[in-house]
């Protein structure tokens, strides 16, 4: 049987003329923190944004081939595109909370899906700030604004507000890069942790990260990935004399 929570089949994505993926072929497995590496403008961040549909915010973008979730291609022309991406949660680079009180940041995806009644709402809010490891941190304070959160908080209140509708799998876009080392350590720590419950995929450029909080790795270079394989096997003994170079520094 495949655990793959996401079966990637020949994916090629396109900015108007310019083709940023190139016959994409990868299975990423459930329960597990895969890493993305690889120079800037090599296709990462387009190959995480295909998995919710996301390129599609951006004018001119043509989707080619499979991707296959749940056992439903999300491409196909009945998706629910909401529904995927309560499904599939992102968290970017920059911590993005909303300028309202850290309650209504986590009760804002639940209020939206239909979930109205403030005894459920108080127990997601809570739920969801346990797993983002930031309750003790908030609890005497929820109604109190979001952005006097330090940016670490922040970080962690989006995660919170990722979890707080359920999602199966979880993408983040360099999550810990605008963070200071305590708050990047906190969140790498949390990863770990999630990765029990979640299918997690992130983006970053830090080598030393993807060692650390991954389970497999994929190195991409201009819009094709040239190795996918266990973590520990890519960073030791790289396949591809391109993985080799990037990874001791070579390039990138």
């Amino acid at each position: 049987m495949n655990s793959a929570a996401i079966m990637v089949r020949g994916l090629n994505v396109f900015y108007q003329q310019y083709q940023a993926l190139h016959h994409i072929d990868i299975d990423i497995e459930s329960n597990k923190v895969t890493a993305l590496i690889g120079p800037s403008g090599c296709g990462k961040s387009t190959f995480l944004r295909s998995l919710n549909r996301l390129n599609e915010l951006i004018e001119g973008t043509r989707t080619e081939g499979q991707v296959v979730i749940d056992g439903v291609d999300i491409y196909a022309e009945d998706t629910d595109v909401v529904k995927l991406r309560k499904q599939v949660g992102i968290v970017f680079q920059k911590p993005s909370a909303f300028p309202m009180s850290i309650y209504d940041n986590v009760a804002y995806g639940p209020r939206i899906h239909g979930v109205n009644k403030r005894m459920v709402l108080d127990e997601i809010v809570e739920k969801s700030l346990k797993q983002a490891n930031l309750w003790e941190e908030v609890k005497d304070r929820l109604h109190a604004s979001a952005l006097r959160l330090s940016g670490g908080q922040q970080q962690r209140l989006v995660i919170a507000r990722v979890l707080s509708v359920n999602p199966a799998i979880i993408l983040m876009d360099e999550p810990a890069s605008a963070l200071d080392p305590i708050s990047a350590s906190k969140l790498e720590d949390l990863i770990a942790e999630l990765k029990t419950t979640y299918t997690i995929v992130i983006v970053t450029h830090n080598m030393q990260q993807a060692a650390r909080v991954s389970d497999a790795t994929a190195f991409f270079l201009n819009g094709h990935l040239i190795e996918y394989q266990p973590t520990e096997k890519l960073f030791v003994h790289p396949r591809d004399k391109r993985t080799e170079d990037y990874i001791t520094g070579r390039f990138g």
